[in-house]
């Protein structure tokens, strides 16, 4: 069995190497279009969770976690006065640099779970991130966050939930709680990578047993997503 730090490697090697057709994956598109029906319930679901973070309004300086190719990078841009994007892979933050373009944004090559913030935020975002986390990192993760947040600051997150149409054709998604899912790419090769599934309620007490006020909720078939803040740092 793979060690936590094999697995994590392995992860990372996954999304370098998926860099060029990861959007495919959100935007329905190839392996991952399961017809008109679930793919329109697919973005009537996205168009939810973006109207809520519409809604929490990040501004100020952002920090954005697992920040890949800028599906979500391009919407916190709309209203934050400054972003630093963090991913593991130079392949996506160089996909990201080109869609977006911007020099409010600065790129930070780094493996998450090493890193940390030479400076404090007034807002964290990470998408689909959490999930890839391992339960033995949870913890610490979390408090990686809470460092990286200014006095008051908050924290939003979306996440996938375990549905088998949300990933390829011809991927198997295996036990909900298994923590770990073989990935295939286009050319054929295969990795192992952390996917850790969360219910809401779960996910809710977990964060409010570290010290946060979260309120987690979830789409119908696809996301689960929400917002936290320290407790007693409001």
């Amino acid at each position: 069995m793979a060690s936590i730090e094999e697995l994590i490697a392995e992860q990372i090697a996954y999304y370098r190497a998926r860099a060029s057709e990861y959007d495919e994956w959100f935007l329905r598109q190839g392996r991952y279009d399961r017809g008109p029906e679930a793919n329109a319930q697919w973005f009537d679901e996205v168009a939810a969770v973006r109207a809520a973070l519409g809604r929490f309004r990040p501004e100020g300086d952002l920090l954005e976690l697992a920040c890949g190719t800028g599906l979500w990078t391009e919407q916190l841009l709309a209203t934050a006065h400054r972003i630093t994007a963090v991913d593991a892979a130079p392949e996506v933050l160089e996909l990201n640099r080109r869609r977006l373009q911007s020099p409010k944004v600065e790129y930070v090559q780094a493996d998450l779970f090493s890193w940390r913030p030479e400076g404090r935020f007034d807002a964290v975002f990470f998408g689909f991130w959490l999930s890839h986390v391992p339960p033995e990192r949870f913890e610490s993760f979390w408090r990686m966050v809470a460092e990286s947040l200014k006095p008051g600051g908050r924290v939003f997150l979306v996440d996938s939930k375990y549905e088998p149409t949300s990933t390829a054709r011809d991927h198997k998604l295996g036990s909900p709680d298994a923590g770990a899912v073989l990935r295939r790419i286009k050319d054929g090769r295969e990795f192992r990578i952390v996917k850790i599934f969360y219910q809401p309620d779960e996910l809710q007490r977990r964060l409010l047993e570290l010290g946060w006020n979260p309120q987690i909720d979830e789409t119908p078939n696809y996301f689960l997503y929400g917002q936290a803040t320290r407790a007693g740092n409001l």
